[in-house]
């Protein structure tokens, strides 16, 4: 398979990069690296980005920020941040990479614990999260050309303990093996319309 990385250069990015990369031809994209630059906050970036890669296989967004802060803090503007990065970049790479992706192909996106299990200062990003698990599941109903959709969403995964186990006590760090496998049976297996939880109920 074709599969197109957005993020793959980044803690999960690189892992799921790697191992894709031992049986597929994988093509990583980000803002600053990676063999194609997209800004996902910018919808003609977007379509740039799949011009210049062609048709492909498979599309896995591991990409998207969204501000962290105390909710008497945020502006609307903070807001803005999730809203135009993680949920409508995720989800305009959906709606432009459809005509990009051959028959049969997937789409992948990305989210977090935060939609189920939200810690403090996260109300921008279990917003968006929870949006993107509703986006996911009604968007399946509708892609043509028989192309699926998952969403895969990860908890404080093992490698990035150190920055943010302060922000989440008492979760148990998820192996990058086991974050890798939830890409795995998104891009590899048949299912669609399916939020792949890789985390313990809390």
């Amino acid at each position: 398979m074709k599969i197109l990385i957005i993020g793959g250069a980044g803690t999960i990015g690189k892992k799921v990069s790697g191992h894709f990369a031992k049986k597929h031809e994988v093509l990583t994209a980000g803002r600053h690296s990676g063999d194609v630059t997209v800004d996902i906050t910018d919808s003609r970036s977007i379509k740039a980005m799949f011009e210049s890669v062609g048709p492909v296989d498979a599309a896995v967004c591991i990409a998207g920020e969204a501000k962290w802060a105390a909710f008497d803090a945020m502006t609307e503007e903070d807001y803005h941040i999730g809203l135009n990065s993680k949920l409508m970049g995720q989800v305009n790479l959906v709606r432009i990479g459809q005509k990009y992706l051959n028959a049969g192909g997937s789409f992948t996106l990305t989210t977090g614990i935060l939609a189920d299990h939200p810690v403090l200062l996260t109300t921008s990003a279990a917003m968006v999260n929870g949006g993107i698990h509703s986006f996911v599941k009604a968007v399946s109903l509708e892609l043509k050309n028989e192309i699926r959709i998952n969403v895969v969403s990860s908890g404080l995964v093992e490698d990035a303990v150190d920055k943010y186990e302060a922000y989440f006590p008492g979760h148990n760090p998820i192996p990058m093996r086991k974050v890798v496998n939830g890409y795995v049976k998104s891009v590899e297996g048949k299912s669609t319309g399916e939020i792949i939880r890789m985390y313990d109920n809390c």
